[in-house]
């Protein structure tokens, strides 16, 4: 156990090192060694690049339609969210889950989770129906495709430790007759992929931090800790002019659609009718929600040598129980417990019920206040703006990194390290004062190669992302700019409140009572009808290419106003919660999933088009499967029929056959696309909880 704090806390002054060498040398100043010509070629019907819940799902459906999926992932688990990023705690709302409204491949994980351990809350959280160990999570997915392999008899190329670095697009011929249709418009021909293995005597996977390797992992070249293979992802020769293969976006930050280059967005929107909650009145790209690295720490009988990180003293003023109602150890513990072999006594705390820790439970931790890291300035921000990675290179042949600020990820793991001695040993609390955080040395740390993070250093092997790039879909009916998923699609918000008539200018209020006025929009827009009179819409937006479902709050993690987040008297950006709160049970539209520019490249995950607001609620576990099964569905769909996804949505309103021929598929296939009774003339969705 003492050994193991050493190995943590070694790693963290290596991470130290590492952070003053990339200050000293930004990436800017780096230049991409040539490309190898590739170690092989590899031939897909469908690429999927990210291996997390989304990019799983879309395998999972792929394999079933009996397609050659290639499956990319850059550490070596599946799973995404509720594996290498630890969040194993499944974010569900209640009226869903109660009616176990989902798409089939998550109701098979869920079931597969309570067959393994006999039970679908082994860790006895309180935060969800079912909180687990990461490294179960791998192994379930694992089999999970293999058993859909077998039974849908396709075909999977699975790399893990492996990225995508460049990309081959040439034009587009896609109008069903051999001519081009936009000359602007192309495909993805081909991806050149890195997987990386250990080095002849180096260490295994996963004994550095993600920072310590990832602009290595990213590099043609081979080094110290890596040996290299070249892979070339191209699709299987098929005929017509109808893409030969399809590439999914499924990566946690949207790598693809930024190394690409198709038009997105990052961080806050600004204000509008569209998006009124918005904390701005302009664009700030800076500022998107926290990343989190998660850790496991056990329970134990008696207390615990505990050594403070070096750095504990830069990252404590920040840390904090947040609210007095959560200021109780116990509570946090078992917030997200994700493992309890003998169960505690039943106590409350403040209306909340949870089973005391025993020795052996074993908590992983995923706090705002706490392992949350939160840049929001242009000196700090984690994903790369387009302007910033022009000016590091990135965006030239070869120069692609990842895409994210790696002293930021280095400041991320600190942060994460310091807070686990916050909780064991802390004493101060940025939020709530003095005397409010007493120690409890009872605690340890888990790190090693079979920990629940399988890392050597014991944080997760990926952060936790909850936004990252996000894609502005094509001009589309009712929105020339580019389709997008809005706030006013989603919230329960009463914008009657008296803060939106004296925020927004007059046309701008009116604007937004005419959007949620339905039939009476045209009379509330002109000025004909008061915006007081009108009967709001008490339900999401209905999209007739509604390819999906998801439902959760629009929870939000704001970024912090100054640099760096961690400093003494910080504090959230102003404004950014007040678009938090309830939401609809909403749909994904399929225009949220197409892109600009590319033809063939189709978005799942947190990048689809959606903005800053509404992102905070697409984002959970159970929206990202159905974002994935979409996209798996779709792909071999447009395979089958030799059609582009953005030509079965090029007639909206009026749905094409073959959408209509896409959407039931899905649902024949048990992948719903709108929650019950879902009509223009269902208004009662109070219930929906």
């Amino acid at each position: 156990m003492k050994r193991r704090h050493k190995v943590a806390y070694s790693l963290t002054s290596l991470v130290s090192v590492s952070l003053i060498s990339n200050l000293i040398a930004p990436q800017s100043a780096i230049v991409a060694a040539p490309p190898r010509n590739p170690d092989k070629t590899v031939n897909c019907e469908i690429l999927v690049v990210g291996g997390g819940l989304s990019g799983v799902a879309t395998a999972y459906e792929g394999l079933l339609a009996g397609r050659t999926v290639c499956l990319t992932e850059i550490t070596d688990w599946l799973g995404g969210q509720i594996s290498s990023q630890g969040t194993s705690a499944l974010d569900e709302r209640p009226t869903q889950r109660s009616r176990q409204f989902y798409s089939r491949g998550y109701l098979e994980l869920r079931n597969r989770i309570e067959r393994k351990y006999g039970k679908l809350n082994p860790g006895d959280c309180w935060v969800s129906d079912s909180c687990f160990l990461p490294r179960d999570a791998h192994t379930v997915m694992a089999q999970m495709l293999k058993d859909a392999e077998r039974k849908g008899r396709g075909k999977l190329e699975w790399f893990p430790n492996t990225v995508v670095k460049d990309l081959e697009i040439s034009p587009s011929t896609v109008d069903g007759g051999g001519k081009l249709i936009n000359s602007a418009n192309r495909q993805v021909s081909a991806a050149i992929a890195i997987q990386h293995q250990p080095a002849k005597g180096a260490p295994p996977h996963n004994t550095f931090t993600l920072s310590q390797t990832i602009e290595d992992a990213y590099r043609y070249e081979n080094s110290s800790r890596f040996t290299k293979n070249i892979i070339r992802l191209v699709p299987q020769k098929s005929q017509g002019n109808a893409p030969k293969w399809y590439v999914v976006d499924a990566s946690e930050t949207g790598e693809i659609i930024a190394l690409a280059d198709v038009p997105y967005r990052l961080g806050i929107d600004p204000r509008s009718h569209l998006e009124p909650s918005s904390s701005s009145a302009q664009n700030d790209p800076y500022c998107t929600q926290g990343f989190t690295y998660t850790f496991a720490m056990e329970a134990t009988k008696g207390p615990q040598p505990q050594k403070m990180p070096p750095f504990y003293l830069q990252y404590s003023p920040y840390f904090s129980y947040e609210l007095q109602r959560l200021a109780n150890f116990d509570l946090v513990f078992t917030y997200r417990r994700i493992w309890s072999p003998q169960q505690g006594e039943p106590v409350t705390f403040r209306g909340v019920r949870f089973s005391t820790p025993t020795p052996g439970d074993i908590s992983m931790q995923n706090w705002t206040w706490g392992n949350d890291y939160r840049p929001g300035t242009a000196q700090d921000n984690l994903v790369y703006t387009r302007q910033q990675l022009q000016a590091a290179g990135q965006l030239q042949p070869g120069g692609w990194l990842g895409g994210l600020r790696t002293e930021t990820l280095q400041r991320g793991e600190e942060n994460a390290l310091a807070y686990y001695y916050w909780l064991v040993a802390g004493t101060t609390d940025s939020q709530l004062g003095e005397g409010v955080k007493q120690q409890h040395p009872n605690n340890r740390f888990i790190s090693g190669l079979n920990s629940p993070m399988g890392t050597a250093h014991g944080l997760s092997k990926y952060p936790y992302m909850r936004e990252g790039r996000r894609i502005i879909g094509r001009p589309s009916w009712g929105q020339p700019g580019g389709f997008t998923i809005w706030e006013t699609d989603i919230s329960r918000r009463d914008y009657n409140d008296e803060y939106y008539r004296k925020m927004l200018p007059a046309a701008m209020y009116r604007r937004l009572q005419g959007t949620l006025a339905g039939l009476e929009a045209v009379s509330v827009i002109i000025g004909k009808k008061p915006p007081e009179q009108v009967m709001r819409r008490t339900r999401s937006t209905i999209f007739p290419d509604a390819v999906g479902i998801g439902h959760y709050a629009i929870d939000f993690h704001p970024c912090m106003e100054k640099s760096p987040p961690e400093a003494a008297g910080n504090r959230e950006r102003p404004g950014e919660r007040r678009g938090a709160g309830q939401a609809y049970p909403f749909q994904i539209a399929l225009r949220a999933m197409i892109p600009q520019k590319i033809d063939n490249l189709i978005v799942g995950g947190k990048s689809i088009a959606t903005s800053h607001i509404a992102a905070a609620a697409y984002r959970v576990h159970s929206f990202e499967w159905s974002a994935g099964a979409a996209a798996g569905t779709t792909a071999a769909f447009s395979l089958k029929n030799q059609v582009a996804p953005y030509q079965l949505v090029k007639d909206l309103p009026r749905p094409s056959p073959q959408l209509q021929a896409l959407k039931r598929l899905l649902q024949q296939n048990g992948n719903p696309t709108a929650f019950p009774d879902t009509s223009i003339f269902n208004e009662n969705w109070e219930n929906w909880r």
